[in-house]
């Protein structure tokens, strides 16, 4: 059987994002933007908003370097969840997007890119990473970037959630 190369990324995409969903069970609004506390004691690390909300910047460079439409980004995501900002707890509330804003954003992005991914013609995936530096270095094509952000990447941000969960004594997905 012969795959394209958009296929084969948005098949591992499949999978990373149904654990996605999965890690969400049983997550309030109200603990979305909060670091866990396990025992009573607040650990800092990512909390779900900024998880989410930083994978959902993604979607739409992904989208944009396949040649495909991107939807932009919302101000306050760009500013809340670069890869350059810190994860702060939310204790009021008023740092963070509200959680149904932020999966939808993340969830459409997502669903925008598997269809693209899978129309993409394989010469696109063999271009050169438009990135400078290290990321050009490591993933010297736009396949190879995009295998990352769609496997390694995503997968690496998930078991952070799933962290969290665990430590909000939420089990696993």
């Amino acid at each position: 059987m012969t795959r394209s190369f958009g296929n084969v990324i948005a098949d591992s995409l499949k999978v990373s994002l149904g654990y996605g969903e999965r890690l969400l069970k049983d997550i309030s609004a109200e603990r979305f933007a909060r670091f866990a506390t396990p025992g009573g004691v607040v650990v800092a690390s990512n909390h779900p908003a900024f998880i989410y909300g930083h994978l959902s910047l993604y979607a739409p460079k992904i989208l944009i370097q396949i040649g495909h439409p991107a939807p932009s980004v919302p101000d306050q995501f760009e500013i809340s969840f670069s890869k350059d900002t810190t994860c702060r707890d939310d204790r009021d509330a008023d740092l963070y997007p509200p959680m149904d804003e932020t999966l939808e954003f993340f969830r459409e992005g997502y669903r925008m890119v598997s269809g693209a991914l899978r129309s993409t013609p394989d010469e696109v995936f063999q271009r050169p990473n438009p990135a400078e530096g290290k990321m050009r270095e490591l993933f010297p094509t736009i396949g190879s970037v995009q295998s990352f952000y769609c496997g390694g990447h995503m997968m690496m941000h998930l078991g952070q959630m799933s962290a969290w969960r665990r430590m909000e004594g939420l089990g696993p997905a």
